[in-house]
């Protein structure tokens, strides 16, 4: 493929969704002042803008608590679940025996169970963090977990007739090939750790983007709760693309090189 080919191809994937969301913010903007609709109902981007300019401060301020939670979640759902995947894969009887609560704890509301987690654990930070992790882990648990048992039929039967361990099968074969599930589960897992923690903090904290959110809503400054809203949405795009970005990085650097 040519190189003017893929820099019209990468310019394509930036411009294409950039064109739609410009134009849905100029619908947007236009619907609501054709409409006259009040900004305590539905604010305009033009509102929304001017209230992330006014309230920038406390905005940064309420994403640095959530993001604190956020990645503490995000690497304890990531140690654990491998651990977890890793269990599973060395007997069909601990998966079948553990893998139902798994998913238990996935489909499992966690604003049902938040009041409870505060009342076990003192501390604050760890209370959002322990619900964050609950709706983040079952996706690398079960993307790994499919990596680690999807192997070629093929390659497991050449690995066992040399005689092979188990480890040198789970080192190399069975995690080589379970790397792009992982990577896929990570994509998943990052967005759901942030959701985790806003969903917590509207429950049971008293700082943060969610408690933000919730706190305008109450006052009716739906404006600011759109700006906080926007805030959210902006940093789960960029820890999607900077798991897709790391896995790019970590294929290009593993594969072998050409001479």
């Amino acid at each position: 493929m040519s190189a003017p080919l893929i820099q019209n191809e990468n310019f394509v994937k930036v411009a294409a969704p950039l064109g739609v969301g410009i134009l849905f913010l100029l619908f947007w903007e236009i619907a609501v002042q054709a409409l006259e609709m009040p900004k305590y109902i539905l604010p305009g981007p033009v509102e929304i803008f001017k209230a992330l300019i006014d309230g920038w401060q406390p905005l940064l301020g309420a994403l640095y608590i959530t993001l604190k939670v956020t990645f503490l979640a995000f690497a304890i759902a990531v140690v654990l679940g491998v651990a977890a995947s890793l269990l599973f894969v060395q007997s069909k009887w601990i998966e079948m025996s553990l893998f139902p609560y798994a998913v238990l704890m996935q489909v499992t509301p966690v604003v049902a169970i938040a009041p409870l987690i505060i009342i076990w654990v003192d501390d604050t930070t760890w209370a959002l963090t322990v619900c964050a992790v609950i709706i983040a882990i079952f996706p690398i648990i079960s993307n790994t977990t499919l990596g680690l048992r999807s192997v070629d039929p093929n390659l497991l039967s050449m690995f066992r007739m040399y005689r092979t361990s188990r480890w040198q099968e789970l080192v190399r074969l069975r995690i080589p090939g379970a790397l792009p599930y992982f990577f896929g589960g990570l994509r998943i897992s990052s967005g759901l750790a942030l959701i985790g923690a806003v969903v917590a903090e509207f429950v049971a904290a008293e700082k943060g983007l969610g408690y933000f959110i919730q706190f305008s809503t109450s006052f009716f400054k739906i404006p600011q709760a759109f700006a906080g809203l926007f805030f959210l949405a902006i940093v789960s795009l960029l820890l999607f693309k900077s798991v897709q970005w790391t896995q790019q990085i970590f294929f290009a650097w593993s594969l072998p090189k050409k001479k």
